[in-house]
C-alpha cells in the first residue's frame, strides 16, 4: 500500500512524496482473540525481526501486525535511503519534525487496524523510531485528527513505546488543552514507555522528557520504566513488563 502527499520542492514548487510501505508480517493469536496491536520497527529494520520475537511472548490473546516501513531518504544519513517511518535530521529535542511522514505512518497504522472486528481492542507500539510513530498516533487519537486535518477514526486502547521519543512535543499541550474532547481522550489512553539509561542512540533524558511532556499535556495514564545499563535494544525484563502491562490494561484472559 502506498500513500502520497504534497511537499514543497526547490523554488517553492509543490512535489509529491510517495510512501510505499513494505511487507507486513502477522502473528496470529494462539488463543481467544481479544486485542490487535500494530508494532512498528526502528530505523533500518523491517517487520520480520519483530514478528519473530513477538511470537514468543506469552500473550495468546493478541494478534500482532508488524508492517515494514517505506525506504526514505534520511537527512541524518546525508540523504541516503533507509527503511524509515519518517525523515529525521537529528535524534534530539531540537530535531525538525517530518509532519507529512508522521501523518502517513499514523494513517497507515490506522488503516491496518480499521478492518479488525468491532469487539477487539486496538493498540499500537514500537521500538525507537517505531515508538515515536506510535506516540504520534496517540496524539492523533487524542485530537481525532492528523496534523493535515484529516479525521483519525481508530479507537486506541493502549500505546507502547520502547527506547523512543515524542514527536511534535513543543506544541502538544496547546493542541490537547484547547479541546475538552481531546483532553478526555488523552486522559483515558494508557501509555507505557520504557527506556534504558545507557541508550547511546536515543538518549535516556530525551525519552524521559517525552514521558513528562505527555503527562503535562493531559495524558494521565502514562507509565515510564527506566532500566539501568540498558542500551538501545530490548531485554527480557523489559518485555516481561510489556506483557504484564498489556495483560492488565487490555484485560486479557491469558488463556490458550
Amino acid at each position: 500500500m502506498s500513500f502520497t502527499g504534497p511537499s514543497t520542492g526547490a523554488g517553492g514548487r509543490t512535489v509529491t512524496r510517495a510512501f510505499n510501505f513494505g511487507r507486513t508480517y502477522v502473528v496470529r493469536p494462539k488463543g481467544k482473540h481479544q486485542a490487535t496491536i500494530v508494532w512498528l520497527h526502528g530505523l533500518g529494520d523491517n517487520g520480520s525481526s519483530w514478528s519473530t520475537m513477538l511470537e514468543t511472548l506469552p500473550l495468546p490473546n493478541i494478534k500482532w501486525i508488524c508492517p515494514s516501513s517505506p525506504q526514505l531518504p534520511i537527512t541524518l544519513f546525508g540523504g541516503f535511503p533507509s527503511s524509515a517511518w519518517f525523515d529525521v535530521n537529528d535524534l534530539s529535542e531540537n530535531a525538525k519534525d517530518d509532519i507529512e511522514g508522521l501523518d502517513a505512518a499514523a494513517a497507515y497504522v490506522a488503516s491496518l487496524l480499521a478492518t479488525e472486528p468491532p469487539d477487539i481492542k486496538l493498540g499500537v507500539g514500537g521500538f525507537s523510531m517505531g515508538a515515536a510513530a506510535s506516540l504520534y498516533s496517540a496524539t492523533c487519537f487524542a485530537q481525532s485528527k492528523y496534523e493535515n486535518g484529516n479525521p483519525y477514526a481508530v479507537n486506541l486502547s493502549a500505546v507502547v513505546g520502547l527506547s523512543g521519543w515524542l514527536p511534535c512535543a513543543t506544541t502538544l499541550s496547546n493542541r490537547i488543552e484547547r479541546l475538552e474532547e481531546a483532553a478526555n481522550r488523552a486522559a483515558s489512553l494508557p501509555i507505557l514507555l520504557c527506556h534504558g539509561r545507557g541508550d547511546d542512540v536515543v538518549s535516556f533524558k530525551f525519552g524521559e522528557k517525552s514521558s513528562q511532556k505527555l503527562m503535562s499535556s493531559g495524558f494521565q495514564d502514562v507509565t515510564f520504566k527506566a532500566y539501568s545499563g540498558l542500551g538501545h535494544y530490548t531485554i527480557p525484563e523489559e518485555m516481561d513488563e510489556v506483557c504484564a502491562w498489556l495483560t492488565s490494561k487490555l484485560g486479557l484472559e491469558g488463556k490458550l
